[in-house]
Parts: C-alpha cells; sequence; structure tokens
C-alpha cells in the first residue's frame, strides 16, 4: 500500500552585503535537508520540485510544496497515519487515551459511605459530599461520566453554620405563580424541613443538566440517626478538612 509524502523546498533570497556593495545581489542558494512532518509522523525529504508554488512565509523566504507517494511498509508501525485494510474492523490502534465504559460505572458496585452532620459546617460538608459524588477523589475521574460514590448523610438537623447565618441566610422557593415567591430563613428551614439545607448545598455545587441531576440521587439525606440503607454496608467518608468540625 502507498501513501502520500510531502516534500518541500526552502528557496532562500540573499541579503544585501553591505550598504557600500554595488547594486548586484547574490545568486540564490538551494537549500536540502531531511525534516520529519509531525502530521505523518515520518521524515520528509526537502527537494527541489519539478513544479514550484511559492508561498511567501516572509520577505525573504518563499517555501514550495510537492506531493509524490511512497511505500508505506517502509514506514514503522507506530508511525502510520492510515489503516490497512485488515485493521479496518479490528481495535482502535490510534486513539490510546482511555475513556470509563459502561461496565466502569455500574450503580450496584459503587461504593456506599455516611457521614454525621452534627456539628459540622454547612459548606464544608457539602464540598466533600460533592467531591465523593463526582467522582473527584478517584484516579478514574471523567467529568462527563459518573463515576462517584453514594453519600449517606444523618442528624442533617443538627448541621452547624458559622456567623450569623442562622438569621440572616435566606431561603427562596416559588410556586410558578404571580406572587408566590416564599422566603424564609436558615433557622425557620431547619426547624421545618431540615434535610433540604444540604440537600439545597450540594446540589449547587453538583454539574448543571442531565448529569447533575443523576448525580443528586446519588445522595441521602436523613432526620435523625437512623437510615433504611444498612444492606449496603456504608463505610465512614473521608474527611481531610480539620475545619469541618465546628469548634464549640
Amino acid at each position: 500500500m502507498a501513501t502520500l509524502c510531502i516534500s518541500s523546498s526552502v528557496t532562500l533570497s540573499s541579503f544585501a552585503s553591505s550598504s557600500s556593495s554595488s547594486s548586484s545581489s547574490s545568486p540564490h542558494k538551494n537549500v536540502k535537508s531531511i525534516i520529519k512532518n509531525p502530521f505523518f509522523g515520518f521524515s520528509c525529504a526537502l527537494s527541489k520540485p519539478s513544479i514550484r508554488t511559492s508561498l511567501p512565509f516572509s520577505n525573504n523566504t518563499k517555501r514550495s510544496f510537492q506531493v509524490r507517494c511512497q511505500d508505506l511498509s517502509l514506514v514503522p508501525r507506530e508511525q502510520r497515519w492510515m489503516f490497512e485494510e485488515s485493521e479496518v474492523n479490528g481495535p482502535d490502534i490510534w486513539n490510546k487515551t482511555w475513556y470509563p465504559k459502561a461496565a466502569d460505572h455500574v450503580n450496584t458496585e459503587k461504593p456506599w459511605y455516611i457521614v454525621d452532620a452534627s456539628d459540622k459546617i454547612l459548606g464544608r460538608l457539602a464540598s466533600t459530599i460533592s467531591i465523593f459524588i463526582r467522582g473527584k477523589n478517584l484516579a478514574t475521574y471523567t467529568p462527563s461520566v459518573d463515576m462517584g460514590a453514594f453519600v449517606i448523610v444523618v442528624n442533617a438537623e443538627k448541621v452547624a453554620v458559622s456567623g450569623k447565618k442562622r438569621t440572616q441566610k435566606l431561603y427562596r422557593r416559588h410556586s410558578g405563580r404571580p406572587g408566590g415567591m416564599k422566603v424564609e430563613t436558615f433557622d425557620q428551614l431547619q426547624q421545618r424541613i431540615p434535610e433540604r439545607i444540604i440537600e439545597h448545598a450540594v446540589r449547587g455545587m453538583l454539574p448543571k443538566g442531565r448529569l447533575g441531576r443523576a448525580l443528586f440521587n446519588h445522595l441521602k439525606v436523613y432526620k435523625g440517626p437512623d437510615h433504611p440503607h444498612e444492606a449496603q454496608k456504608p463505610i465512614e467518608l473521608p474527611i481531610r478538612d480539620k475545619r469541618i468540625q465546628k469548634e464549640r
């Protein structure tokens, strides 16, 4: 099988020797060398072509190209840029980048973690949870694939905030009808639906779209110390942030 190679010839115009020299200029010189084209992957000879097409890259440089045939059997296997007929339906030998397949992120094989939200800062707890839900702690992390784990949060009503957020942090919801805006403080929402506070914080740290909606289903928040996921055998969520625990 034959392939194509580009041969290019570079003609350099001579510069004026000096201001005192005569108006006659030195003749053009042909430069012949071997270059390695990054597209083709193998060496192409610089030679004088039979048909020249001048492309002025600079004021004193002209480059021309010539197309010729080359035997593919002479090209090293790792530097080929064309497939042979026997490789059309075979494995992809060019794209070496690993990408997770469906068997690499099966929900039934993903780990389960559990964390107690008692006296833990809301923002730092939510960021740690979102890291494990997205799978950023894994070496195989892929932004467009659901590679993360399931996280269970218990004692959601005991989560803590810093400063004056209990009275100044507001949560808004809208019924969709005119005048349907409802606003309540952190303290009011914690007494009414404490699970929604952690869900709202984690949802904001997940991707927006179809992937984010699927990842949000990996979060299980419960009021109190009990949860119905003992069959999944959850393990303690590893927390590296030492500032996540509120100091009393």
